[in-house]
């Protein structure tokens, strides 16, 4: 890790003053906003987009990758939140797994640049809660398992992974203005139910002399 990115993580652990920290969190949307459509976009477009002078940006970031450093913290910590208030170890499996799932994907389509960012970027806060969110979702699954909400044989890192497909592919139909509780509803259905008819594949001889 760079100086530049320790002093960056040092300065968004420490407390700021409540004027100071509406400022912060107005350019971070602002950031959000205008990089989402503009990734090229200059610090002066950053400052003007947040209704603040460019000295103003350069005061609490030293450069535009402190920014952009901050921003992945900031859209991380959103995420982390999200899945929390969803209360994931306390609250009944499939009651927290569609809460997970609405809350996950209200931070997806608000903080998309930043969320695709730290997908992409050595950033270790991102990092770091991005696992603690995996370790979460497999405990979520594993108790879900428990309750019978998933089956028994069911492979659950596999689960896990085409569960961050099917959010994947919800968040950026949610980017379009997408309802986040129906999308929530689509993706919880499509995981537990599939796409097969009722029916399934019984009945379906050549996949029976498969098994």
């Amino acid at each position: 890790m760079t100086a530049e990115k320790q002093q960056t993580e040092q300065q968004a652990k420490r407390p700021l003053r409540a004027d100071t920290e509406r400022t912060v969190q107005a350019i971070l949307e602002a950031a959000e906003r205008v990089l989402a459509t503009n990734p090229a976009a200059t610090m002066e477009q950053l400052a003007r987009a947040a209704g603040v002078a460019r000295t103003t940006v350069h005061r609490r970031f030293a450069t535009r990758e402190a920014l952009l450093d901050e921003l992945t913290g900031w859209a991380a910590r959103q995420f982390a939140d999200a899945v929390d208030t969803a209360r994931p170890d306390a609250a009944p499996p499939l009651v927290a797994l569609y809460q997970v799932t609405a809350n996950v994907l209200r931070v997806k389509t608000d903080w998309s640049f930043a969320m695709n960012r730290a997908a992409e970027d050595a950033h270790l806060e991102a990092a770091r809660i991005h696992a603690e969110v995996r370790a979460t979702c497999v405990r979520l699954f594993r108790r879900a398992q428990e309750a019978d909400v998933l089956r028994p044989d069911i492979d659950l890192d596999w689960t896990r992974r085409v569960y961050y497909a099917l959010i994947h592919e919800a968040a950026k139909e949610g980017a379009g203005g997408g309802d986040a509780d129906a999308l929530a509803t689509r993706v919880v259905d499509t995981l537990l139910r599939g796409a097969g008819a009722p029916i399934g594949l019984r009945g379906n001889r050549e996949f029976e002399d498969r098994l």
